[in-house]
């Protein structure tokens, strides 16, 4: 019993020593970038490159599941250097399958009070892992800390291709003048006449946010049945032009709205058909993931989204789905 209390302890400092050693070179690929990973108790459980539908156009980004936290950023150079940290308590994220649609295959909806978006894996097994994993480390953490699920997430936008006339009015055609917006609530593109009012989503923002006029009536409707007399929104002011002062910069920040920006600089292998093909890889218990004890799983399989057999590492096929 003595020696097998002890080969234990080996081997769980073995992990964490692996452990450590993975989190401290996500932190130097951001560099000063990013925020310090390293905390007591948290384990990176797994990292791969998914596909990322942005606010133009889908685009790959690296993620990281830790047993606390979803991080992902912006691939600056492949597994070497990664910018524009994005860091999502996984006691806020609530999962949804998203069914194939022509390119778009293998996706899911990642969900949050602040922001929801979708992204996509390259195969049926990859979206099945990286669901099911992260299914685990949310329960578990609501177990642990017997807080409840959140029960109202951020809109997720309508993506800026989708449509060229306003989905409110479906008259006005988006131009370099008619610039698109983004209702917050139902997260449809919409003109600005048809998004002028501000109203107050207290799981998004402390701050106003603007809205479609469909979203603002049935809001003010809602809140009127309720007895609330506090006002709710605030009348929306556009700028004087693209770019004119302070409050053209501002404006500009508030219809765009993400972060992921498309003038980033991405590493080009990646928006390449020909790029090398990227791994997906899960670490079971910390253990490390450099080659041996891992397990191929078959890119044709089901994505089934029970936790797969365990295993030191699982690692699969991820080459993004092309971007264009």
């Amino acid at each position: 019993m003595v020696e097998s209390m002890v080969n234990r302890f080996d081997i769980n400092s073995v992990n964490s020593e692996a452990n450590t050693r993975r989190i401290a070179m996500v932190e130097s690929c951001f560099g000063t970038s990013g925020q310090p990973l390293n905390v007591p108790g948290r384990v990176l459980v797994g990292e791969g490159v998914l596909t990322k539908m942005c606010r133009k156009k889908p685009k790959p980004r690296q993620f990281f599941l830790f047993n606390d936290i979803l991080v992902y950023g912006n691939i600056v150079l492949n597994k070497k250097k990664y910018n524009k940290q994005h860091i999502i308590p996984l006691e806020e994220v609530q999962l949804s399958s998203i069914e194939d649609d022509g390119q778009f295959r293998n996706g899911w909806l990642i969900k949050t009070p602040t922001k929801s978006f979708a992204v996509y894996a390259a195969t049926a097994t990859e979206k099945g892992e990286w669901m099911a994993h992260i299914n685990k480390c949310v329960t578990d953490l609501l177990r642990k800390s017997g807080k409840k699920a959140a029960e109202k997430h951020a809109a997720v936008w309508v993506p800026d291709g989708e449509t060229q006339v306003c989905m409110h009015c479906k008259k006005t055609q988006f131009t370099l003048i008619n610039r698109r917006h983004h209702c917050r609530k139902c997260g449809k593109v919409v003109c600005g006449p048809c998004s002028s009012k501000k109203v107050l989503l207290i799981h998004q923002s402390n701050k106003p946010l603007r809205v479609c006029l469909t979203c603002y009536d049935e809001l003010s409707s809602a809140q009127t049945e309720a007895g609330n007399e506090t006002p709710i929104n605030s009348n929306l002011k556009e700028p004087l032009s693209d770019g004119e002062g302070e409050e053209g910069m501002k404006e500009r920040a508030d219809s765009s709205g993400d972060d992921d920006s498309d003038d980033d600089t991405d590493d080009p292998s990646l928006q390449s058909p020909q790029s090398p093909t990227e791994t997906m890889t899960f670490y079971e218990g910390g253990e490390a993931s450099n080659g041996e004890a891992s397990t191929m799983l078959d890119a044709s399989a089901s994505s089934a989204v029970e936790t797969p057999a365990a295993s030191d590492a699982s690692t699969v096929d991820a080459t993004p789905n092309p971007t264009e």
